[in-house]
């Protein structure tokens, strides 16, 4: 059986019993990073085979990880953090899977867009993720379909290009759009930033900005 098992997004205590014991149980471990992962496994004690999988291999490995998987083997699906399949690597493996009908289990557990979601103070009876703005190709034809859109929008950024997205953001939303940033959500330093999207962007503006950032966004009134 293939596992999905979720990983903390920042606290390492943010992991069910299950998850653990699963990676514990299982053959191998696929990890995106296998030195990120392996200061999860220490943690909790977990000696098992590990193996990369990332975006960057994966095509050339799924169909050697579903003879294993079709031959007996017990694997488990890990990224860097969160839920693998949510802007990480997994649906090509799962895919395979369902094609040989080999089993699949998605385990429960950290997704970064829900926390921030919820406590943006924002509408969540409907919601759409989009995950990665397009960096060149495309993005303004998004940008501008998503200035249309109704429902709540969350988005994930890199600190580096946070500030320029948020300048998108006022160009095609609009300035006066209630937004929310969030980063090192679950750690130490955790930050809930709301307000207008030029409340936001002059405040991020003006200093260092480091973690991974979700961006949630009022939907067009």
């Amino acid at each position: 059986m293939l596992y999905i098992v979720p990983s903390p997004i920042g606290n390492l205590a943010d992991i069910t019993f299950r998850a653990v014991e699963t990676l514990k149980f299982v053959d191998l471990i696929l990890a995106e990073d296998t030195r990120t992962s392996s200061v999860l496994l220490n943690h909790y004690g977990i000696q098992k085979p590990v193996s990369p999988y990332h975006q960057h291999n994966e095509h050339k490995i799924v169909a050697h990880i579903a003879e294993q998987l079709a031959a007996g083997k017990n694997i488990a699906l890990l990224t860097d953090a969160g839920t693998p399949g949510i802007s990480d690597p997994a649906f090509l493996l799962v895919r395979e899977c369902v094609k040989q009908n080999i089993k699949v289990e998605c385990l429960p557990g950290a997704t970064a867009f829900v926390p921030a979601l919820v406590n943006s103070g924002l509408p969540i009876t409907s919601f759409c993720f989009e995950g990665f703005l397009p960096l060149k190709k495309g993005r303004q034809t998004f940008l501008k379909r998503m200035a249309a859109e109704e429902r709540t929008m969350v988005f994930y950024e890199s600190p580096i290009r946070l500030v320029k997205t948020l300048i998108d953001f006022i160009e095609y939303f609009g300035g006066q759009r209630q937004c929310c940033v969030s980063r090192e959500l679950t750690k130490k330093f955790e930050e809930n930033k709301r307000g207008t999207l030029q409340e936001v962007h002059d405040y991020f503006n003006e200093k260092a900005v480091k973690g991974e950032i979700v961006i949630v966004v009022a939907g067009k009134e």
